[in-house]
């Protein structure tokens, strides 16, 4: 668990030790066969069904024994990415090739998946929360433009 210190005056000075702890998030971490056909695919995508079967399913799929990403590949990873979705989960890639990687580009995916350099990295990501939960506020605009500034 992660301990996370709550904001305002120092508490220690009061003799106070006040802290809350958030609970990690169980992440399953798999990894892709370095190729997906048909049969391949359908059995991977059947163990993964085990780790989806959770509310809000956190899976990091290892891709560094992938090559290439035909179009078989990317269907498996939709249809991953649609199975965590349906129950308010995330899939994320680590460890992508540089091939793998443009066919991902090619097909628009790698504005799906949030991608990661480590599974390590890919995993922490599901614990960080800073920015969940946070409304977003607009900036302002200013109408005026950089022109009528300049005068």
């Amino acid at each position: 668990m992660a301990i996370i210190p709550l904001p305002g005056k120092d508490l220690k000075n009061l003799g106070w030790d006040i802290r809350m702890t958030l609970p990690r998030r169980a992440v399953s971490i798999r990894q892709l066969p370095e190729k997906l056909d048909v049969k391949e695919g359908r059995l991977f995508f059947r163990e993964l069904e085990s780790c989806m079967n959770v509310e809000r399913p956190c899976i990091v799929l290892d891709c560094s024994r992938v090559r290439e990403m035909d179009q078989y590949a990317v269907h498996l990873l939709l249809c991953c990415l649609e199975g965590a979705i349906k129950r308010n989960g995330d899939v994320r890639l680590a460890a992508v090739g540089p091939t793998a990687m443009l066919n991902l580009e090619l097909a628009g995916l790698d504005r799906l998946f949030r991608i990661f350099e480590t599974t390590e990295e890919a995993e922490e990501s599901f614990q960080r929360r800073a920015a969940h939960g946070l409304p977003h506020v607009a900036e302002p605009v200013d109408e005026r433009g950089s022109s009528a500034n300049a005068a």
